[in-house]
């Protein structure tokens, strides 16, 4: 049975005021954020003139993680996403994997997209501005998740004006050669895996639309209907940017990029467009900022239901009905690192983390239905997100996989604790 109650602390329930276009917004702001202005280069230097089918993979890992959460948000419309569907398909030490792998991950991602903030704004006080971002949007969250919503959708409006202008310099240039597409070096099929992975983050935004399960008006329909709009419009979006930006600088000069879309509209004769390049990554990464919160602090707000985390971070708030405990705690920590270290080149483990939370998605999917056509698509996505996983650099996989043991760490003692 679904466990919705709110515990000791909350004396209030999360509102259901978002509708089916909030819910597509939250997800879009979640995966058109600061990625797509700077992924195509790494997953170029990957797979080199094997970006494309890299794509095409991640979107189908993705769209197998979408069905399995998109089912399973249906039946278990409550906050905390993956965390929820593994405590109640898997497990109790499943679900609450699947929590740690989230808050964990997805708090350092925090603090690399409020850096990110920082560093088109103003270079030389990236730090400061970082934690005024992280100020500002949990202020904004912690007035109700209505208003995050219609902050998102400016933001995605903006992200996407930006993106279009860029796709439409690069296409109507004369430096837009199609036969650059499919010229350079091609990897192997590792380094296509490898792309895969690296791009597969662009969609994983659409959990946010399952974090917020609570506060979705007739979850049953609108979530199952939210999260493929969502991942459709974003997929349609990335593959017209790589197009562009694959014409005009071909997949060798993508990989050496280091602001892809800034050099992809330099390189096709439009260089006035590179300042609003910039003004857009920053406010893509805001957009991107304000969703992670809202999702980390719904998931903490679960793991303290079940006292997986300190129970006072279970309270909603009585008038703006949002868990603003959780959001003050999320919004501390990520000011705290945004102020202190830069995590830009060491949130790997972030990347294997997500991975690690949709895996157990699947998992949890996986045992809704006993039919063979059924299990198809959660057993794909499992498999894929396994692949992705390990297909990762190195480091990557070390640092994620011992962040996941100190996870498991900390539930073994408090069971033991717990027992005696």
């Amino acid at each position: 049975m679904t466990r919705t109650d709110t515990g000791a602390g909350a004396e209030a329930g999360l509102r259901r005021s978002l509708g089916l276009g909030d819910a597509v917004v939250v997800g879009l702001g979640s995966m058109i954020g600061a990625g797509v202005f700077a992924a195509p280069a790494p997953a170029a230097r990957a797979a080199g003139s094997g970006l494309l089918p890299g794509l095409a993979v991640a979107a189908v890992v993705a769209y197998c993680n979408a069905s399995s959460s998109a089912r399973l948000a249906a039946r278990y419309p409550a906050s905390g996403g993956t965390y929820v569907y593994g405590r109640e398909r898997l497990g109790a030490f499943w679900g609450y994997l699947a929590g740690w792998s989230f808050v964990v991950g997805k708090t350092a991602s925090c603090a690399a997209m409020a850096l990110t903030v920082g560093a088109y704004v103003w270079p030389a006080q990236a730090h400061a501005v970082a934690v005024a971002a992280v100020v500002a949007l949990t202020a904004v969250n912690y007035g109700g998740v209505q208003k995050s919503a219609w902050l998102t959708r400016a933001v995605v409006a903006v992200v996407l004006a930006v993106l279009a202008a860029v796709v439409a310099g690069c296409l109507g240039s004369g430096g837009f050669d199609g036969g650059r597409l499919a010229s350079g070096d091609a990897a192997g099929a590792g380094g296509v895996l490898q792309a895969a992975g690296l791009l597969f983050f662009a969609f994983a935004g659409y959990a946010r639309i399952a974090t917020l399960g609570e506060e979705v008006r007739d979850p049953a329909r609108t979530i199952p209907r939210a999260i493929p709009l969502a991942l459709g419009i974003a997929l349609a979006v990335y593959a017209c940017v790589a197009v562009a930006a694959l014409g005009v600088l071909g997949a060798d000069g993508l990989a050496r990029a280091d602001a892809p879309l800034a050099d992809a509209v330099r390189a096709a004769g439009v260089p006035g467009l590179v300042p609003v390049v910039r003004a857009g990554a920053a406010v893509a990464a805001l957009g991107s900022l304000l969703a992670l919160i809202l999702g980390v602090s719904r998931t903490t707000l679960a793991m303290a239901r079940d006292r997986h985390l300190p129970g006072a971070l279970a309270a909603v708030h009585p008038r703006f009905h949002v868990p603003h405990r959780a959001e003050l705690a999320v919004g501390a920590v990520v000011a705290v690192l945004a102020a202190t270290v830069d995590v830009r080149g060491a949130i790997g483990f972030s990347s294997f983390g997500v991975l690690a939370y949709y895996a157990l998605a699947n998992a949890s999917a996986w045992t809704l239905d006993a039919a063979p056509r059924a299990r198809a698509v959660p057993l794909v996505g499992l498999v894929g997100c396994a692949a992705l996983a390990f297909a990762l650099p190195w480091t990557s996989v070390a640092t994620g996989a011992g962040v996941l043991a100190v996870g498991v760490a900390a539930y073994g003692a408090r069971r033991w604790a717990a027992g005696r």
